[in-house]
């Protein structure tokens, strides 16, 4: 019998086991953080290359020859994978996306056709965040429910500069952020056209393996100016019209803020003549507010540490207050001079990202993924003690990740770890699960929801508590799309890290 023949393969089987016993327990068995499956995979299969490797070397009983032939060539594999191959970002589970590295390409510099007219607002201008309210209801919109009988319409398409931005519209002026090179842009296109009409460029770069590169915060219109904050912390005032700086900060330089791993993320919130972001660093940071008009510091308030979600005003418990989900917990601020009203922990071992939802006149619902899953706080005021939070209940039924979620007719409607759920917010007991949409963002336009899916896909839903109605879907890109959409009328205006479309959608009754 040749040595060949001798070959042990009984280790290699126990290792084929192990590893498909540990799939099987990791997807059918452990826990409900797809996040946490997805990592678990990659490392289980790099175990099982590593025993399996170590099996080749040292139990095989090949030929010492053989041996070493076969692990050096596995080596230079291994070598030529690593020059050749990237990861470029993540899915939203963490999946690592790969490519070749020499397809990677950067958008280009970007020529502005000029720009010095006054811009006018319009009946449906999307100046913020999430829209008018940001909230992400949009009203006043009436889509037609049959997208076969007349199907979306594209008016343009353009490539743009990388980056998780999303777009702000004032009248005929459609306003998003882009990492083009080394510059962090402010770019403003033609609404109907896709022309570029102004550019705005800070000599700043933001790129990180997993996160990605370029800037992730929505600018804020206020009628005369844009103000955006770029994923480096830098703060701009701009004119409108024109793009030129009326003033400038820089939230890392000045206030020692943190810039966290995905990088700054709050978009700003225009509220009594206040630009107010988050910042994190130095204590009583958490929260910064400029005066609009001359970029002055007007109050900082809060000591928590930055995450990504963005401040929100709301009324609660009959005060009007400024809401903001912290690194480490979630807290109301008084307008006028930042300080803090009440404060209530959150867990802080991940990132939190979605902007928490009022509901009624006392009631906010928080949520953020990886596990953690959404509690509904309940805001009492009382003479002696001021304000302060209480949990109603905690549900794991919706662990929204960073896709924002939103109310229609009692019931609540977001995706929970990438799938799409029904909630009833008087319980947090689910009523339905279903459709894998990814990691995307959605709309409640009047009576429907318009979903901007991971893969890129635009999805009309009827949102009903007794099941997912799927009306129609077609597709805007053909890769990951996080940004969230905007509409203005009928014009839905979707982008990614690589471009930007503008869609018509058909109206109920046209």
């Amino acid at each position: 019998m040749t040595e060949e023949r001798r070959i042990r393969w009984w280790p290699l089987l126990v290792i084929g086991v192990l590893v498909a016993g540990l799939l099987v327990w990791i997807w059918g068995l452990w826990g409900e953080i797809r996040q946490h499956k997805v990592m678990s995979t990659v490392a289980t299969l790099m175990l099982g290359l590593l025993l399996s490797t170590l099996w080749f070397l040292l139990l095989s009983r090949l030929r010492w020859k053989v041996r070493l032939l076969g692990v050096g060539g596995l080596a230079l594999v291994i070598y030529a994978l690593v020059q050749m191959v990237e990861i470029r970002g993540v899915t939203g589970d963490l999946r690592p996306i790969l490519s070749w590295k020499w397809g990677r390409t950067e958008a280009g510099k970007v020529t502005a056709r000029g720009s010095t007219a006054e811009v006018l607002a319009s009946e449906h201008d999307f100046p913020q965040f999430l829209g008018p309210s940001r909230n992400g209801e949009i009203d006043g919109v009436l889509l037609a429910r049959d997208w076969r009988a007349e199907p979306p319409r594209e008016l343009w398409r353009t490539e743009v500069g990388a980056g998780w931005a999303s777009f702000a519209v004032w009248g005929d002026l459609a306003i998003t952020q882009e990492q083009r090179q080394n510059e962090e842009q402010v770019v403003a296109y033609d609404l109907k056209s896709g022309e570029v009409r102004w550019v705005h460029a800070d000599r700043a770069r933001f790129d990180k393996t997993i996160a990605g590169v370029g800037p992730r915060a929505t600018p804020a219109i206020d009628g005369a100016r844009v103000y955006t904050m770029g994923a480096t912390g830098i703060v701009n005032a701009l004119d409108l019209a024109s793009g030129g700086r009326v003033w400038s900060r820089d939230l890392v330089a000045e206030y020692g803020a943190v810039l966290p791993e995905w990088g700054k993320s709050g978009s700003p919130l225009l509220v009594d003549g206040l630009v107010v972001v988050p910042a994190g660093g130095q204590p009583g940071s958490s929260l910064v507010a400029f005066r609009a008009e001359t970029g002055e510091e007007a109050w900082t308030g809060g000591d928590d540490r930055p995450s990504y979600s963005s401040p929100l005003v709301a009324t609660l418990a009959g005060v009007r207050q400024i809401v903001i989900l912290n690194g480490g917990s979630v807290a109301g601020h008084d307008p006028a001079d930042g300080r803090l009203l009440w404060e209530h922990p959150w867990p802080h071992e991940q990132p939190n990202v979605a902007q928490p939802l009022p509901l009624g006149d006392d009631r906010l619902l928080v949520s953020s993924g990886y596990g953690v899953g959404a509690k509904l706080l309940e805001i009492t005021r009382s003479p002696e003690a001021g304000l302060r939070a209480a949990i109603v209940w905690e549900s794991p039924r919706l662990k929204a990740k960073f896709a924002h979620y939103v109310e229609f007719e009692g019931h609540i409607y977001g995706l929970d770890d990438g799938v799409l759920i029904c909630l009833d917010p008087a319980t947090g007991e689910r009523c339905w699960k279903r459709g894998r949409y990814g990691h995307g963002q959605l709309l409640l336009v009047d009576d429907l929801l318009v979903l901007q899916a991971e893969n890129g896909d635009v999805v009309l839903i009827d949102p009903n508590p007794e099941g997912l109605v799927e009306l129609d879907r077609f597709t805007a890109f053909d890769r990951k799309t996080w940004n969230v959409p905007t509409l203005t009328g009928p014009y839905l205006l979707v982008r990614n890290d690589r471009e930007a479309a503008l869609f018509e959608l058909p109206l109920a009754g046209a």
